[in-house]
């Protein structure tokens, strides 16, 4: 692991519209950390796994509602790998299902936030979430 502070962001997301967003919403707030975009669960975990999200510092921001391998799938596998478990992973989506929640908290997420209906609402919610990842000391 290198001495780099920064935190590489995986964003697992099927929905353009909303990878747009989360870009958008970067921008808007300031957020100079890498951000590197998967459209399903398997295709995430082959990024994390071949070094194309840079070890070191790595968040997951995660949809549950996927092609290929959804997101509790990809949570279960992802806390199954001893090299990628400790991965903090926040998941984003439009699910309100009470068994995801569960499900998701179970496989030890670091949140569950509901998708904003607004781009205003979007902002402010990666606005916070940027504030929380400053200040967290993550390993």
């Amino acid at each position: 692991m290198s001495g780099d502070k920064s935190l590489h962001i995986l964003l697992i997301e099927d929905d353009e519209v909303d990878v747009m967003n989360v870009r958008r919403a970067f921008l808007k707030n300031h957020i100079a950390n890498p951000l590197y975009v998967a459209t399903n669960g398997l295709e995430g975990l082959e990024m994390l796994r071949n070094g194309a999200v840079p070890e070191g510092r790595r968040l997951v921001l995660l949809d549950l509602n996927l092609p290929k391998m959804n997101g509790i799938e990809f949570l279960r596998a992802l806390r199954a790998d001893p090299e990628l478990r400790t991965i903090s992973v926040v998941v984003l989506t439009t699910s309100a299902n009470e068994r995801d929640k569960i499900d998701a908290y179970n496989l030890n997420v670091a949140g569950y936030l509901l998708k904003p209906v607004t781009f205003i609402n979007f902002v402010e919610v990666m606005a916070t979430l940027n504030k929380y990842w400053t200040l967290v000391e993550m390993p």
